[in-house]
């Protein structure tokens, strides 16, 4: 899948447009998004466009978790457990800020969209 265009020059932009994909009751990594850019290496600059999409509500910033599926961005979100109900409204439990079963929900965008046109 081609993320790279006029409209998606920015890393942040490029990141959203992975973010926008994860399929409900699917989650992903903040390291993952940023392999599949290009970027190994670079998940905290991942995080901080999660963190920057605050009033971009078509950006399902919840589905985006740490390496072993650790809520590591749940302050980021209005009240206290957001992030947690957000995810489990789609049928992923979470347990002590973690995703239960992580390897079963996680969506790997280089796998999912390198086989996009």
């Amino acid at each position: 899948m081609t993320i790279y265009s006029p409209d998606t020059t920015s890393f942040f932009e490029r990141v959203y447009v992975v973010v926008r994909q994860i399929p409900y009751g699917r989650v992903t990594s903040y390291g993952a998004i940023a392999a599949f850019l290009g970027r190994r290496g670079s998940a905290r600059m991942v995080g901080w466009a999660m963190n920057a999409a605050h009033n971009l509500s078509d950006v399902p910033a919840h589905r985006v978790v740490n390496r072993v599926g650790m809520l590591t961005g749940k302050h980021h979100f209005a009240g206290t457990h957001l992030m947690q109900q957000l995810l489990e409204s789609e049928g992923v439990l979470v347990q002590q800020d973690q995703v239960v079963h992580f390897k079963e929900h996680f969506w790997d965008p280089t796998k999912a969209l390198s086989s996009k046109g």
